[in-house]
């Protein structure tokens, strides 16, 4: 509020001096007047020059508390027009535990990716999608036993009339609960088109969509595979995720189209839920 200066009875400063006593830039001074925060006690109209009263001092010392805990220039302005100062301090506080949250989340996963650096795992979540799948499931005596496993379902499949889905999505599911190496309880999925009648032991059913997966890529033979469910497993642990169905490991590249076992490209996909 400008007022004539020999009406004005407190001691006036002039805004450098304001500035300097308060620690605070002209130029923030300025942009608290043009906002409507804090406007100068007098402006000289022959020359312009602001001026401050030691009455402003509190108000500007608020304000700058303020700022400095995060309140937006709107903020302020709703807290001098009377509304709770309360109330906005604990929207703050919530905003501010919720951005720590993820902060403290996004430092929790970049370790994890230093650490997957080292091991070449890299975890990824992301959501798989509901899908049909023809399937066959056998407790078999060991890993090796897959590779005639594999190619029996593809003949059962050809024989039912079975269209693959597109992209490919072919994965096993362990359903043992735990890592073994004998007398596996393993069942081979295929995504396909369309449901079919079951034809021998190839069943058909619908799986449901999974929200939440940790997924990483395993490049290299089938016998190392264990290295990568042990990485996903403990990134799971770390990063406070609750596994909640049954692993799967999705077959990308294989004996099927590469020569070498080096080649061969498997995602381990884990379903989890937020603790």
């Amino acid at each position: 509020m400008e007022r004539e200066c020999e009406k004005v009875e407190e001691k006036l400063y002039r805004i450098g001096m304001f500035s300097k006593m308060n620690q605070v830039t002209i130029k923030a001074l300025r942009y608290y007047d043009e906002v409507g925060l804090l406007r100068p006690r007098f402006i000289d109209p022959d020359n312009g020059y602001r001026y401050y009263s030691s009455s402003q001092l509190e108000p500007l010392h608020r304000l700058m508390a303020l700022r400095r805990i995060g309140y937006s220039i709107e903020e302020i302005k709703r807290v001098q027009d009377g509304e709770s100062e309360q109330r906005i301090l604990q929207k703050k506080k919530q905003q501010l535990m919720k951005e720590i949250s993820e902060r403290m989340s996004m430092l929790s996963q970049i370790e994890g990716y230093l650490q997957q650096e080292e091991e070449n795992y890299h975890m990824v979540i992301k959501r798989l999608p509901e899908v049909i799948v023809a399937s066959t499931r056998k407790v078999i005596p060991d890993f090796e036993s897959l590779s005639s496993m594999i190619p029996e379902m593809g003949a059962m499949m050809e024989k039912a009339g079975c269209i693959c889905a597109m992209p490919e999505y072919c994965f096993n599911i362990y359903h043992d609960g735990e890592y073994k190496e004998e007398d596996i309880d393993i069942e081979i999925c295929e995504a396909v088109t369309e449901m079919k009648e079951d034809f021998g032991d190839l069943k058909f059913k619908m799986i449901d969509e999974i929200p939440t997966a940790i997924c990483t890529m395993h490049k290299g033979p089938y016998t190392s595979i264990p290295n990568a469910f042990a990485a996903a497993i403990k990134f799971a642990e770390d990063n406070g995720y609750e596994i909640i169905d049954y692993v799967r490991e999705n077959y990308i590249d294989g004996m099927w189209n590469k020569d070498s076992e080096e080649e061969w490209l498997t995602e381990i996909q884990i379903p989890v839920k937020k603790i």
